[in-house]
């Protein structure tokens, strides 16, 4: 039995399609949507977004389910904003041609979140030209807007709304990002691009041996950049009720060192945490995860066992590691769990790995997306209900758990010399009434997506 369960683990595990599409995402993570035109919005975008969709056309429509954007500096009086779309219409996807036929684009550009003035606005012709489509196993498939957008005059940083609208519905899907207009750190004139696509990436990780470009958007600044890898096992979040101090920042251990020349493909062929800069006095770079081939998948019997310890008790963690069989071991917490039941296992397996390769792809900053804040969040209590967002915090709304009727966590944003969206919660001792129930619904098998 005990084989056999391993052997479903790593079915199930398989099962997991990298391609498969965040619920974060269609649960208004990342977007809300709008019925009103930018210009005339609120400007706050912290406003929570709506808990239930609303009512559906008769007839199904394409549909934002998934936004993400960020910017490059592209010369002294422009900025270069690309924004990756996942649209379908049920399982279908659309191809460029489903996309520029059937949607519009609309921007406005205010100093901050709460600000009601405009330093500037548009509309973005759709066309073939400016909007190309991506299929892989990291990021499944996905549309990237790009375009170009004028500085404004005396502007140091802004926040640019863009509203994607279904044209026969409607539907209008509102993407926030913050903007510097005067390029202070490495990260706003370079980024990690595809060589495949020629487009930057969206997510701070790659897998062992792949391509990687460091470029500008024209890809016609040469700069030799200093190159650092690290090899640290990071610790993984600490409970929502543990209200102590956070223990003081590690020195991490140099690993390696070596240069490398921007525009130019390079591979990593090692895993590790790795940090690009400038110039060596600079107290910001760009860092970059390097995974294994399967991430963000986990499959490995020794790193399968990491992620639970979220729903386990400090004896069964240290006894999974010390066990001396980690497949055996694994195979017999889950049946034990699950008092034998090789059905309620299955499901609880597919469920909880499952959001933890959706953590990693989400989440992952300068350590992998399980193991951050955000990450233990999203695979103990599933994805929000809603998102309220400003320039350095944001909080998640759960409208239904553990018999609580709504329940807040918020993440006040902390980034670091390595990256800019890394987040951290604010803990609360409150929080157990919601947090064990939870947890004991995983060790019972009652939580099966």
């Amino acid at each position: 039995m005990r084989i056999a369960i391993i052997l479903l683990c790593a079915a199930l595990l398989g099962a997991c399609a990298s391609g498969k599409r965040s619920k974060m995402a269609e649960r208004n993570t990342n977007q809300t949507e709008r019925s009103t035109d930018p210009s005339d919005r609120d400007r706050s975008a912290n406003r929570p977004a709506p808990a239930q969709p609303a009512a559906q056309p008769a007839q199904a429509n394409w549909r934002v389910v998934s936004t993400k954007a960020r910017f490059l500096g592209k010369d002294s009086t422009s900025i270069r904003v690309y924004i990756n779309l996942t649209v379908r219409k049920g399982s279908e996807h659309a191809t460029v041609e489903d996309f520029t036929s059937r949607f519009m684009l609309n921007y406005v550009i205010y100093p901050d979140y709460n600000s009601r003035e405009r330093l500037g606005y548009g509309n973005i012709p759709l066309t073939a030209e400016s909007v190309v489509r991506e299929t892989s196993p990291e990021s499944g498939d996905v549309l990237t807007i790009f375009f170009d957008v004028k500085k404004p005059a005396n502007a140091v940083n802004g926040v640019m709304l863009a509203e994607i609208t279904e044209i026969s519905s409607g539907r209008k899907v509102l993407n926030d990002m913050p903007i510097r207009f005067k390029a202070t750190k490495l990260s706003d004139r370079f980024a990690f691009f595809d060589p495949r696509t020629n487009l930057p990436q969206q997510q701070h990780f790659v897998n062992v041996g792949d391509t990687v470009i460091v470029r500008d958007v024209l890809g016609s600044v040469a700069k030799s950049l200093h190159l650092y890898r690290y090899q640290h096992d990071f610790d993984p979040a600490q409970s929502p009720m543990n209200t102590t101090p956070r223990p003081a920042a590690k020195v991490l251990g140099l690993d390696s060192a070596m240069t490398v020349m921007t525009n130019q493909p390079f591979s990593l062929p090692k895993e590790g945490l790795y940090y690009f800069l400038e110039d060596t006095a600079d107290a910001f770079g760009m860092g970059l995860v390097v995974a294994d081939n399967r991430f963000p998948k986990i499959t490995r019997p020794e790193k399968l066992i990491k992620p639970i310890l979220y729903v386990s008790t400090n004896t069964e963690i240290t006894s999974l590691n010390n066990a001396p069989d980690f497949k055996k071991a694994l195979d017999r917490y889950w049946l034990t769990l699950m008092a034998g039941d090789q059905s309620l296992a299955k499901g609880a397996i597919k469920a909880y790995y499952g959001r933890v390769e959706e953590a990693n792809r989400l989440f992952t900053t300068y350590k992998e997306g399980w193991k951050t804040d955000k990450g233990m969040i999203y695979i103990v209590l599933g994805p929000p209900d809603r998102v309220q967002r400003s320039r350095d915090r944001e909080v998640w709304v759960y409208n239904q758990r553990a018999n609580v009727s709504e329940i807040n966590f918020t993440f006040n944003r902390k980034p670091n010399q390595f990256v800019e969206d890394h987040y951290e919660l604010v803990r609360y001792v409150e929080y157990q009434p919601v947090w064990y129930p939870v947890v004991e619904a995983w060790r019972t098998g009652a939580i099966r997506e």
